[in-house]
């Protein structure tokens, strides 16, 4: 038996696409600017009477006086194919053509087969490296001292971004591995970040000699300069080819015409191979090591001060001879207004500020592991959702003042969204005791029950603008990769995962608030209660499913 395909917004859309412009005649009329023929409501005023809505304004491009013809009514309330919601009533009103979804028959077709609304819709393949030139060693290794809270954010996202691109099949790998148990790799753990390491005593110099033969033997190198720098110091030609020591200078504009790659700096020149450079693109060899490099893409998560500096160490990866697409993830800097802070004090500070919310909420049981591992991770999720919640590109200001604290209550990022997830675990532990205490039976197989009983309307928000629409969010990162013109900067939507969830957990919470869910242990209400019981279970899943790919653990209490 063939499985069913889940249902899905871009393919309801496009089909009601179809049904609307009837024939390619029509198609052409379209200019660019009404090809968008239809719109998804997302709103809780409009969804009251309408889930998709084709305005006036589309209607009289595509007919004499917006008139629609009755066939094309027909085809839109027949409509029906592979992912496409069931319709229910349509029809026109003075805003345009409104089509409502049967809400009853989209219930059961998503909670009796949550699984595939949880994972993205494809298993994609290839290699990804995600390069994050802030952990690149300088002089020495980092550490969380001298970590910039800009470097951090771009740390944050190209951890969240591994996590994002393995779920949707590709083979994801990081550089650069830094020294086991150094302090950088212990202060990445507690944000519950896994990087790769390798011993301390372990050295790169044979790949660093490699990139350096590599580059002195290119046809990048631009001798002529190399020459006249020289001439220019006094220094003579014939002792070099002895073996003096001599600079190694490439002409990475060249490059960049060469491999017709776009979207660099133009005024990229010629650049002196630095010892800094050699130490970054051995790093990069050796990640790309066991990857099919010519296959690979290389994707360089980097500050936007450090951008320049990373088009040159792309190139001149290009000029030792690497095969590997390569973009860049640049991500906007972090201001702290007032105050001058870097990565390790930033931390500490939001772990006190969690710890004190925590005893002022739930005063003296605040103590021993379970707290502060619970701590930690709401610290964690707090960094993250204010680090990784504005577009990578934009800046991003914190307020860091001792008293603004971090509060367990209201909308506010992180905690909010963790908050809202134990609520879901909390309410579940009720159901499993009610069971054990014969207050309730266990939840039947969902096609026993009737989903009309799901009337909310905050019910219908929860599945229509999250449940369903969340597989396709989590696929856009890959589809970008995939589609978008082969620029040197990418924008993979970082923040999109964090502004999902904050949204989710303000629309659950008002529902929640509002509905009680374990009703009366009375036979003739169980039905209902067993209905929001299996859109909520849904919902718990959603959420793990999205905070895993932010690397963050559920929290079952708080």
């Amino acid at each position: 038996m063939e499985e069913a395909v889940p249902f899905s917004i871009v393919s309801t859309v496009k089909a009601l696409s179809r049904a609307l412009r009837r024939d390619a005649e029509h198609e052409a009329e379209i200019s660019r600017e009404r090809e968008k023929l239809w719109f998804k409501e997302s709103s809780a005023k409009n969804l009251r009477n309408r889930d998709f809505l084709s305005p006036n304004t589309v209607l009289t491009t595509l007919y004499a006086d917006g008139k629609v013809p009755s066939d094309v009514l027909s085809g839109v309330r027949s409509l029906h194919g592979s992912g496409v919601l069931p319709i229910g009533a349509t029809e026109v009103t003075a805003e345009g053509l409104r089509v409502c979804v049967d809400r009853c028959a989209a219930f059961k077709g998503v909670l009796c087969g949550i699984t595939p609304y949880l994972t993205p819709p494809a298993q994609r393949q290839g290699c990804i490296l995600i390069n994050c030139p802030a952990l690149h060693t300088k002089q020495t290794t980092p550490s969380p001292d001298t970590l910039a809270l800009g470097q951090l954010r771009t740390v944050l996202i190209a951890d969240h971004l591994g996590a994002h691109l393995r779920r949707q099949g590709y083979t994801v790998s990081f550089c650069p591995a830094l020294p086991q148990d150094s302090d950088i790799v212990n202060f990445l753990k507690t944000l519950g970040i896994d990087w790769p390491t390798v011993p301390v005593s372990w050295t790169n110099e044979d790949r660093e000699e490699k990139m350096k033969k590599a580059l002195e033997n290119s046809t990048y190198r631009d001798r002529e300069i190399e020459r006249g720098k020289r001439r220019s110091r006094g220094e003579k030609i014939e002792g070099e080819k002895r073996g003096i020591k001599e600079e190694v200078r490439i002409n990475l504009k060249q490059v960049v015409q060469d491999e017709n790659v776009q979207g660099y700096d133009p005024s990229l020149g010629s650049c002196t191979v630095q010892r800094e450079a050699l130490c970054h693109l051995a790093q990069l060899d050796s990640a790309t090591a066991d990857l099919p490099v010519s296959t690979a893409t290389a994707l360089h998560v980097t500050s936007c001060q450090d951008e320049f500096r990373q088009q040159q160490t792309a190139m001149l990866w290009r000029a030792a001879g690497a095969a590997a697409v390569q973009r860049l993830v640049i991500c906007g800097p972090v201001k702290t207004p007032g105050i001058q802070m870097n990565a390790a004090q930033y931390i500490q500070l939001r772990k006190a500020q969690m710890k004190e919310a925590s005893e002022m909420k739930y005063g003296e049981q605040v103590e021993g592991q379970t707290w502060d591992d619970i701590i930690r991770v709401m610290t964690s999720a707090t960094v993250r959702f204010e680090l990784l919640s504005t577009v990578h590109t934009s800046p991003v200001t914190l307020d860091v003042q001792r008293d603004s604290g971090v509060s367990t209550k209201g909308p506010r990022g992180g905690v909010f969204v963790m908050y809202n997830c134990a609520r879901l675990h909390t309410l579940f532990s009720s159901y499993e005791k009610g069971v054990e205490q014969g207050l309730y039976p266990e939840i039947p197989e969902g096609a026993e029950l009737d989903f009309s009983a799901l009337k909310e309307e905050g019910e219908w928000l929860l599945l229509f603008n999250y449940l369903i629409p969340f597989s396709e969010l989590l696929d856009q990162s890959g589809q970008i990769l995939e589609h978008e013109g082969g620029t040197a900067r990418v924008n993979l939507r970082t923040e999109q995962v964090c502004r999902f969830l904050v949204s989710l957990s303000k629309d659950f919470s008002s529902y929640y608030n509002r509905v009680h869910v374990l009703g009366e242990p009375l036979p003739h209400l169980f039905n209902q209660m067993f209905c929001r019981l299996l859109l909520l279970r849904a919902l718990r899943e959603l959420y793990h499913s999205a905070l895993d790919s932010l690397n963050l653990p559920p929290i079952p209490q708080l």
